[in-house]
Parts: C-alpha cells; structure tokens; sequence
C-alpha cells in the first residue's frame, strides 16, 4: 500500500480563506485536466489570518504534482 501524502498552499493575510478556497478550484481543474485518481482536495481556514488549500496524494503521483503545481509544504496522512 502506497503512502497518502497532503500536499499543502499557505495562505496569509486578510483574504487568505477565499485564496485558499479559490485555489482548491484550480486544484480540481488539474486532476481532472490530467486525469489523475485523485478525490480527496480542500481548505481550510487555520485563524482569521491563515488558510490552507489542500490534495492528498499517493507516493505513485507526487513528484509530478510537486513539479507542476509547487505547494508551500507536505505532510503525511
């Protein structure tokens, strides 16, 4: 079984939650562009200053998800 690793985009600032909520849409609009098996995508909103943007995927797609789209961060999940 492969790992599940969340690759995550920072987001800072007084408009942080609809940035990040904007760029989960971008996030989506990739997998299925390239057709990637991927269903799990989101933010979230961590303080009145901070929010993340979000997708979880296998150790098969990572590096060709990091290349093209470059999060901040990834973490295991």
């Amino acid at each position: 079984m492969s790992r599940k690793i969340k690759l995550i985009w920072d987001f800072r600032g007084e408009v942080a939650a609809k940035t990040a909520e904007h760029h989960e849409i971008h996030l989506k609009e990739y997998i299925a562009m390239e057709k990637l098996p991927i269903s799990i995508t989101g933010f979230e909103v961590k303080n009145e200053l901070h929010a993340i943007a979000y997708m979880v995927v296998t150790d098969e797609h990572m590096i060709q998800v990091r290349d093209a789209l470059k999060p901040h961060r990834g973490e295991l999940y």
